[in-house]
C-alpha cells in the first residue's frame, strides 16, 4: 500500500516540526514548505523533503506546489501551520501569510488530492476567541478567520471527499520554549495549577491530534475546531483569579458565615 503524501506548510519549528516528525514516524511521505530550510538534524527525517518558498509570492507558491506534485505525487493531506514573522507591517503580513497564502494553496490543491482519505488541517489558536494583549490584532483576526475558512471549505469541498478541520492549541511546550519554562518554575507551576489536567501540554500532543484528523479514524469529521489546551479555556476568568488568590466564592463565604453564627 502506497504511503500517504502529506504536504506541511511551516513544518520546521515548534508544533510544525512535531507534526513533521509525527507523520514521518507514522510512515507518511512528507513534503514541507518553509521560509528557510532547516538544519541537518531535521533534514535526516525519513521520507521527508523540504522546499524553501515565499508564501506571499502566489506565482512562486503555485510553481513550487506543482513541482512537489510532479516529483512526489498527488497529496492526501494538506496541513497549515505558518504565521507571519517578518519586520514590516504586522497586519498586512499576517493577512498575506496566514490567510491569502492559505486560500491560494487550498484552491490550487483542491483538484490535486490522491484517491482515498483526503484531509486539510489548519492550525489556529485559542486566540481566535481569547485575547492576549501582547500579540498583535492581526494575529487574533487571522486565527479567527482561519476557523471560519475551515467551516466554509468543509461545506464547499465535502462533495469532493475532502475533510477540513482546525486545531487550536493553547500554551504548549515546544523545543524552542523549554528553557524559558525551566528558567521560570513559578510560571510553570502557575500553568499547572490553572489547567484542569494539571500540567502544561506538549507540542507532540498537538501533532497527534493533527495525525488523527489526517487518518481514517476521523473519516466522518469535518468543519470542526479541536481545542488542545488541557481544559484551560473552559474556565471562567473570575473563578481562576479567585482560586489563585484563595478568595472563596459568595456562596462559600455565606456558608462559612452561617457556620460561625
Amino acid at each position: 500500500m502506497k504511503a500517504p503524501h502529506s504536504l506541511i506548510v511551516g513544518g520546521t519549528r515548534g508544533i510544525g516540526r512535531e507534526v513533521t516528525c509525527c507523520l514521518a514516524a507514522k510512515g507518511h511521505q512528507v513534503s514541507i514548505l518553509a521560509r528557510r530550510l532547516p538544519g541537518n538534524t531535521v533534514k535526516r527525517l525519513p521520507r521527508s523533503r523540504y522546499w524553501s518558498v515565499d508564501l506571499t509570492d502566489a506565482a512562486l507558491l503555485a510553481k513550487t506546489f506543482m513541482e512537489i506534485v510532479e516529483k512526489r505525487g498527488k497529496i492526501n493531506n494538506l496541513i497549515f501551520l505558518q504565521r507571519y514573522r517578518g519586520d514590516s507591517d504586522a497586519w498586512q503580513g499576517e493577512m498575506d501569510t496566514s490567510l491569502t497564502a492559505t486560500k491560494n494553496l487550498v484552491e490550487l490543491a483542491a483538484d490535486r488530492f490522491a484517491p482515498g482519505e483526503k484531509s486539510i488541517v489548519i492550525i489556529s489558536s485559542i486566540n481566535a476567541s481569547l485575547i492576549v494583549p501582547y500579540l498583535p490584532v492581526g494575529y487574533h483576526a487571522a486565527k479567527a478567520a482561519l476557523c471560519q475558512m475551515v467551516r466554509y471549505w468543509a461545506v464547499l469541498l465535502g462533495p469532493r471527499g475532502i475533510r477540513v478541520n482546525s486545531v487550536s492549541p493553547g500554551t504548549v511546550l515546544k523545543e524552542e520554549s523549554k528553557a524559558y519554562f525551566l528558567d521560570n518554575p513559578k510560571l510553570s507551576a502557575l500553568y499547572c495549577r490553572m489547567t484542569p489536567l494539571g500540567r502544561i501540554g506538549r507540542a507532540s500532543e498537538v501533532a497527534e491530534v493533527v495525525a488523527f484528523l489526517c487518518g481514517a479514524q476521523s473519516s466522518f469529521v469535518t468543519g470542526q475546531d479541536i481545542v488542545v489546551d488541557g481544559g484551560l479555556s473552559l474556565q471562567w476568568q473570575e473563578s481562576l483569579v479567585r482560586e489563585m488568590l484563595r478568595v472563596p466564592n459568595e456562596g462559600a463565604a455565606k456558608a462559612k458565615k452561617r457556620n460561625k453564627s
